[in-house]
């Protein structure tokens, strides 16, 4: 699967079935695996009052990769 088809999907979170958001980006460790998923999001609020549009997803997270959307779970944004 290439990463333009993975950025036309939703990411749902399991636990509340919100929309949590598209990918943007992706972590790739140094022997070349997926390690994290970077998702755009509206604007949260981080440590100290600084805003992020990104939120990382560990890989591990993913439960379910669908057609149209990927499941995840344990996200705590």
């Amino acid at each position: 699967m290439r990463l333009s088809e993975l950025q036309r999907k939703n990411i749902i979170n399991l636990v509340d079935g919100a929309f949590v958001g598209r990918i943007i980006d992706v972590v790739i460790s140094d022997d070349g695996k997926i390690t994290d998923l970077v998702l755009e999001k509206g604007k949260s609020k981080l440590l100290f009052g600084i805003e992020s549009n990104e939120v990382l997803i560990k890989f591990e997270q993913i439960k379910k990769l669908g057609s149209d959307v990927i499941l995840i779970e344990n996200i705590d944004n």
